[in-house]
């Protein structure tokens, strides 16, 4: 009887990924910066609402629950924040979105991954145990952008150890891999991935990204790209559909679903451009049958503005289109 449940579920999981490609948005700015509104960014209740009346069917919430973590064994989560967390994920569910939570910004695992992989594992021990009995709709990606001294070899690793972490307490629920290099596209081959249910990898992609970044703050030299324009010439859009097939012919070889997490152009860039690019990724990824997550909601990259409590229309038009 044990069996045929656990089978069920693992069904009843897997068929959330045939259901609809995911068209998502990040609540970027807010629960992965060291406290939240610290960057400019609280998320609001009726944020949820405003993104499933748009025709988005996801959220992914950028979490530093390092910075709400014990330092010293055993790690534990401050019981505060996990409220606050529980509280947004109740609402985005309430809505009908599907969630994606992460770990974001552990630079400590990013720069000494061999002294903070214990404290990384008991972070997830203590996420799997507190949210498995939430719905399927619920997804773990298990590390924004691994990168430093987190080099492909100690991340293939770690996501071992991880997977096998969680499994032990929630056996179907989705788990979403970034790959190596920032989570670049161009270093999915190489991820070596146990064989296991139910797993999706993610890659960003902000190429040019001399166009995606110019005048960013956080970006040294960015100052250099002002002005940079993105027209969709054949040319410029050749080299994005490349990236995106091989993307594709990756996922289509391991047998295991893409999701692109995060891309979008930073406020500083041409807007018409911004429109141009955004529309573009987002239908080719479509045409690959690759779910696609905008970042971001509200801040640098944001296609919704709080000062006016108006969407950026042309963007969000971009992304979800009447015609389309």
């Amino acid at each position: 009887m044990k069996k045929l449940l656990i089978l069920f579920l693992m069904l009843a999981s897997a068929q959330v990924f045939s259901e609809q490609i995911i068209k998502g948005i990040n609540l970027g700015n807010a629960l992965e910066a060291p406290k939240e509104g610290q960057w400019g960014v609280v998320i609001e209740n009726e944020y949820f609402c405003l993104i499933e009346s748009a025709g988005f069917n996801t959220v992914r919430i950028p979490i530093r629950w390092s910075a709400h973590a014990l330092e010293d064994y055993p790690y534990t989560i401050d019981s505060a924040f996990f409220d606050r967390v529980d509280h947004l994920i109740n609402l985005a569910l309430f809505k009908g979105l599907t969630v994606i939570i992460n770990i974001h910004h552990y630079e400590e695992l990013m720069n000494d991954p061999n002294r903070q992989k214990e404290r990384f594992l008991c972070i997830w021990k203590q996420l799997a145990e507190h949210y498995k009995n939430y719905p399927a709709t619920l997804y773990f990606e298990l590390l924004n952008e691994p990168h430093s001294n987190l080099t492909p070899k100690k991340w293939n690793a770690l996501i071992k150890d991880c997977i096998a972490v969680i499994r032990i307490i929630d056996l179907t629920r989705i788990l979403i891999i970034d790959a190596p290099h920032w989570a670049s596209p161009y270093a999915l081959n190489l991820l070596e991935l146990p064989n296991n249910e139910n797993l999706m990898v993610s890659f960003h992609y902000y190429e040019p990204f001399s166009f995606t970044h110019q005048g960013a703050e956080w970006v040294e030299g960015s100052k250099r790209w002002l002005g940079t324009v993105w027209k969709g010439t054949l040319l410029q859009k050749c080299k994005i559909k490349l990236d995106f097939a091989r993307a594709k012919k990756w996922g289509q070889k391991n047998n295991i679903p893409i999701l692109l997490g995060e891309f979008g152009a930073y406020s500083k860039a041409e807007y018409d451009s911004r429109v141009r690019w955004t529309s573009y990724i987002s239908k080719i990824a479509e045409r690959y049958e690759i779910g696609w997550i905008y970042w971001e909601f509200c801040a640098g990259f944001g296609i919704y503005d709080p000062s006016s409590d108006k969407w950026r229309q042309e963007l969000l038009e971009a992304l979800i289109s009447p015609t389309r």
